[in-house]
C-alpha cells in the first residue's frame, strides 16, 4: 500500500509498538476503537492495550464501552465477577479477556463509563431500578422486560400484547417521571439514567411497530448523548463499540434505509476532536445471528472476506495484524481504500467510503473466539447458566 507507514499491533510485545498512536490520535478528546463483531478474542486484547497506552502515555481519563449506562457505574467497585455479568449488559462481559481489562484498570485511576441504554435494549426494569420515585404502576407495566438478551424476543412479545392504552400510559408515565427528576438534578447520573430509560422506551415501542430503522436512529443518538455527558466529566476518552455505531457514515442494515450512527452525531459536534479507528477482520471465527445465538451457539466459521471488500483489500497488504493511517494515503492508494466500497459487518455487507468513515484501520487477519469467564457465567441470570453451561463448561 505505497510508503504509508504501518504500526504492528501484536500482543506479546512492549506498548512502544504503539507508538503509531502517538502522532495518529493528536489533540482528539474521543479516541473511538472498532469492531467488525462482537466477544472476539483479538478485539477485548486490542482494546486492553489501546487503554493501556492511552492512558499511562496521553493521560486518558476514561473508557466508555457500548454496553448499558446505568449498570456499569458500579463495574470498578462491585465484585469482579459480578461486574461482569450483570455490570456489563448483552453478554460483553462474560469473557476472561474482559476480566483481565476490568482488574487491570481497577489499579488505576480511570473511569469506566457505558454508553448504551441497557436492559439488553429490552427491558426497563434495571434502568427504573435506579430512579427514585417510580410509581408502582410503572414498575408493573415494566416487568415485561428481558432478564438477559436470551429473553429479549419475548419481552418484546409480551410488550407487543400489552392493550395500545397501557403502552402509551407508559410512555407518559416515564416522560413525566424524566421531567420532574431533570428539573431538580441532584444526582447528573440519575438524569442522565431517566433520559436513557425514555430513549429505551422509544426503542421498544419502534421495534413493536417493526420499524428497526427508528429503534437504531434512537439508540445511537441517545449513546451520542451519553458521551456527550461523559465529556462533561472527562479531559480524554477511549470510546469503543461496533464500527457501524462509531463510523462517520450512514448506517445501513439489509432491508432497511440509512440512519444517523453514534459517529455522525459525534463528528458533528466534536469536529478533529473525534478519531475513529475502525476495524476489518480476516478469517476465524465471528458472532453467530439468529435462533443459533439463542441456543448458546455464539460464534460461526468467518470465511474469507468477499473480494474487492476493505476487509479483503486490507488483508492483501499484511498477514500481522497492522494499522493505516488513512489521511496519510497516497492519492494513488487513498483512491484504493475508496475502490474497495464494501466492508464486511457480521454475516452481511454495507456500502461504505473508509476514507471518510475512518481515520485509522486497523486489521486483525485472524480472529477467535474469547473466552467463556465461569465467575462470570456463575454470577450470570439463572436462564444465562441454563444456556450455556454445556457449552462453556464442556
Amino acid at each position: 500500500m505505497g510508503n504509508n507507514r504501518r504500526g504492528r499491533l501484536v500482543r506479546t510485545t512492549p506498548l512502544d509498538d504503539l507508538s503509531w498512536l502517538d502522532e495518529a490520535i493528536g489533540d482528539a478528546r474521543v479516541v473511538a476503537l472498532g469492531e467488525s463483531a462482537h466477544y472476539n478474542r483479538e478485539t477485548y486484547l486490542l482494546r486492553h492495550r489501546v487503554f493501556q497506552h492511552l492512558v499511562e502515555r496521553h493521560g486518558f481519563t476514561a473508557y466508555a464501552m457500548e454496553t448499558g449506562f446505568t449498570e456499569a457505574r458500579t463495574v470498578l467497585t462491585d465484585d469482579v465477577s459480578h461486574a461482569l455479568a450483570n455490570g456489563l449488559t448483552s453478554f460483553t462481559g462474560i469473557w476472561t479477556e474482559m476480566r483481565a481489562h476490568l482488574e487491570w484498570q481497577r489499579t488505576t485511576d480511570a473511569r469506566f463509563y457505558g454508553i448504551d441504554l441497557g436492559g439488553a435494549n429490552a427491558s426497563l426494569v434495571p434502568g427504573l431500578a435506579a430512579l427514585p420515585g417510580v410509581p408502582d404502576d410503572l414498575r408493573e407495566t415494566a416487568a415485561f422486560g428481558a432478564e438477559s438478551a436470551y429473553s429479549a424476543p419475548a419481552a418484546f412479545g409480551r410488550y407487543a400484547a400489552l392493550p395500545q392504552a397501557t403502552r402509551d400510559a407508559l410512555t407518559a408515565g416515564i416522560a413525566e417521571l424524566r421531567a420532574r427528576l431533570a428539573a431538580d438534578p441532584a444526582d447528573p447520573a440519575v438524569v442522565r439514567s431517566a433520559h436513557l430509560v425514555a430513549a429505551l422506551d422509544l426503542v421498544i415501542r419502534a421495534m413493536a411497530r417493526g420499524d428497526q430503522r427508528e429503534a437504531m436512529t434512537v439508540r445511537d443518538a441517545a449513546m451520542a448523548d451519553t458521551v456527550s455527558w461523559i465529556l462533561e466529566r472527562e479531559e480524554r476518552v477511549l470510546l469503543v463499540a461496533h464500527n457501524g455505531h462509531l463510523q462517520r457514515w450512514p448506517g445501513v442494515m439489509p432491508g432497511m434505509e440509512a440512519m444517523v450512527p453514534l459517529g455522525l452525531h459525534l463528528a458533528d459536534r466534536l469536529g478533529d476532536d473525534y478519531l475513529v479507528i475502525g476495524a476489518t477482520n480476516g478469517t476465524g471465527q465471528t458472532l453467530h445471528h439468529g435462533p443459533e445465538f439463542f441456543a448458546g451457539r455464539f460464534f460461526a466459521d468467518l470465511p474469507a472476506p468477499e473480494p474487492g471488500s476493505l476487509d479483503a483489500f486490507m488483508g492483501q497488504h499484511g498477514d500481522e495484524p497492522f494499522a493505516v493511517d488513512l489521511r496519510r494515503l497516497s492519492s494513488a492508494d487513498a483512491a484504493d481504500v475508496r475502490a474497495a466500497s464494501r466492508q464486511r459487518f457480521g454475516p452481511f455487507y454495507a456500502e461504505l467510503d473508509a476514507t471518510v468513515a475512518y481515520d485509522l484501520v486497523v486489521h486483525l487477519p485472524h480472529v477467535s473466539a474469547a473466552t467463556f469467564d465461569t465467575g462470570a457465567l456463575d454470577a450470570s441470570p439463572e436462564e444465562v447458566r441454563n444456556v450455556l453451561r454445556a457449552i462453556a463448561y464442556g
